[in-house]
């Protein structure tokens, strides 16, 4: 996507690096979590929004908090799903992945790169590092740390085999709401159980599962989501995210 001199502004013509920003995290780890809130909350210009555990708890955060940047745990989009339906909702929000060990490659980086991330910082960041990236992401749109940038390949060199190397990389036939109410049935809800979290009637989460079988080709609600983790659409979490998947502030 490209970017003029004037999309530095925000609204009103307000320079996007003068205005407190609402910066929220989808992270499976607790204590991480935490961290992260502290650090920003504690930093000039930004305040913390909160946190979901999970990608339709992310999905349903942005969807009601609509902060202006959202961290995204590296190995919990390895390929990139979650950062393709964010950028596609909410144009507007900046998305910053906090990359660690197992995704630091330079095929994740292209990977997240296409799907809409405009930033990529280390997961181990200190915390000036991680204040001052969530910031220039937020300005330039499209920032990757120092310690990231050699993982960056060039334009010349970027071709078909670094996004296609994983022929699901990309791929994603799902809606935003499909691929949540997809994200609970794989954690064992019945349909009235999957309404309630997300605030739809059953007869609509009945339609959302037919629509979810018929693209992913599947027989029944086993089927469709053991088809969907062998193809990488969706992500094994640790338990540990239950319960705080809407620690957030609507």
């Amino acid at each position: 996507m490209a970017y003029g001199a004037h999309a530095a502004r925000g609204i009103n013509g307000m320079d996007r690096a003068t205005h407190t920003l609402t910066v929220a995290a989808v992270d499976t780890t607790p204590i991480f979590r935490e961290g992260l809130g502290m650090v920003v909350t504690r930093a000039h210009g930004l305040r913390w929004g909160g946190h979901a555990g999970s990608h339709h708890a992310g999905i349903q955060m942005c969807e009601q908090v609509r902060p202006d940047i959202v961290l995204i745990d590296s190995a919990l989009d390895p390929l990139g799903h979650l950062t393709r339906l964010l950028a596609e909702g909410h144009p507007t929000m900046v998305i910053v992945v906090l990359v660690g060990e197992a995704q630091r490659t330079p095929a994740y980086l292209a990977t997240v790169r296409a799907a809409g991330a405009h930033g990529a910082l280390p997961r181990w960041a200190e915390p000036r590092q991680l204040t001052d990236g969530i910031r220039r992401a937020y300005v330039e749109r499209r920032y990757t740390d120092p310690t990231l940038a050699a993982l960056v390949p060039s334009q010349r060199t970027i071709d078909a085999t670094d996004l296609t190397s994983d022929p699901h990389r990309l791929d994603m036939p799902l809606s935003r709401r499909e691929y949540q109410v997809l994200q609970l049935i794989a954690e064992g809800l019945e349909n009235a159980a999957v309404a309630d979290k997300l605030y739809l009637s059953v007869e609509t989460v009945r339609t959302h599962v037919k629509s979810i079988l018929r693209k992913l080709g599947a027989r029944d609600r086993t089927h469709a989501v053991s088809k969907a983790f062998r193809s990488g659409l969706l992500v094994a979490t640790p338990p540990n995210h239950t319960g705080l998947d809407r620690a957030y502030h609507p």
